[in-house]
């Protein structure tokens, strides 16, 4: 039934409804014409999510089946949740969740924060040459792969002739096997984290901070505010709705500890701490060909991401900060 018009008591025929959808379409494609180049664009990104994101989530199916490579993905037989159950049931399960969440709770206390610290202390610099050095010294690390990183901390620590163990040598008296060490292993590997991408992390936060209005400090400092005091009552909040941001898109990296770096820090003395659901995925998968338990494992921690997403996105949003979406 087509309503009538409140005002008039009128009731709109169907040409003046077909017009309206019409001009409502014409106005579309007009805006679709004039951005033509934008969307031409944002087609490059369009295609890389398409191709190597949405279209390989077809290949969880196998961690519901048992794969087999001759049979192909849709002739391998159904076998449901029974590569769940035996993850669950696994007696290495209890260990990989710890050791994952741990290097995960590293991560979140102790990297996070360090972009926002450095960017809070580059802000602070009034000389902009000394500013762009500053940054450009500690971007360079990021360029560098996990072997490279791995490599030096080798030399650095190694017993054998290792710079940074023979300093500690002299000073306490013995050496220490930090790269063999199972009590040294996560230590060193947030280390070579917060090393590596500190610098790079800044870039977001130094963006939100050139946003900062400037009459707020000069306002603070006629009212006699310190430097502490404006960055605590004017820069962080400025930036709180960045930093909320940042931290529910690590939270959905929670459990991805990044296999390439647990992989090279690996060895039989530091397993049982440094195990992760990452290199248990290779290791099933790749090294024993068992591709459906792998696949099922992989599924699950990103099952765990999705949901931590979720509830650090209502939070946020219950918090009244800014939320994704």
């Amino acid at each position: 039934m087509i309503a009538a018009n409140k005002a008039t008591g009128e009731v709109p025929s169907a040409g003046h409804t077909a017009g309206k959808s019409l001009v409502r379409k014409n106005k579309i494609l007009r805006k679709l014409v004039k951005d033509r180049w934008i969307y031409v664009l944002l087609l490059p990104g369009l295609l890389y999510f398409l191709v190597f994101k949405y279209v390989p989530m077809w290949g969880v199916v196998i961690a519901f089946k048992e794969y087999n490579p001759f049979l192909g993905m849709m002739g391998s037989p159904w076998v449901g949740w029974e590569h769940f159950e035996r993850l669950f049931h696994d007696p290495d399960f209890t260990m990989l969740l710890k050791n994952t969440m741990t290097i995960g709770l590293y991560k979140l206390v102790f990297f996070f924060p360090a972009p926002i610290i450095v960017a809070l202390l580059l802000n602070e610099l009034r000389k902009l040459v000394f500013k762009r050095f500053v940054q450009t010294m500690i971007y360079i690390p990021h360029f560098m792969s996990w072997v490279v990183v791995v490599a030096i901390s080798y030399v650095l620590f190694t017993t054998e002739g290792g710079v940074l163990n023979l300093q500690l040598e002299r000073i306490f008296g013995h050496s220490f096997n930090i790269l063999l060490s199972a009590e040294w292993f996560r230590t060193l590997f947030v280390g070579q984290i917060i090393w590596k991408e500190t610098g790079w992390g800044t870039i977001i936060f130094l963006a939100a901070l050139a946003g900062v209005d400037t009459e707020q400090y000069e306002a603070a400092f006629i009212d006699g505010a310190n430097r502490w005091q404006m960055t605590w009552n004017i820069t962080l909040p400025a930036i709180s709705s960045t930093i909320v941001i940042m931290l529910i898109l690590r939270l959905g990296d929670f459990l991805e500890t990044g296999f390439e770096h647990v992989f090279l820090l690996l060895n039989p003395m530091n397993r049982e701490v440094g195990e992760v659901f990452d290199t248990y995925v290779y290791q099933m998968g790749l090294a024993k060909g068992q591709y459906s338990y792998s696949t099922a494992v992989g599924l699950f921690k990103s099952a765990v991401g999705l949901v931590l997403v979720m509830v650090a996105n209502y939070t946020a949003k219950k918090a009244g900060q800014e939320s994704l979406y």
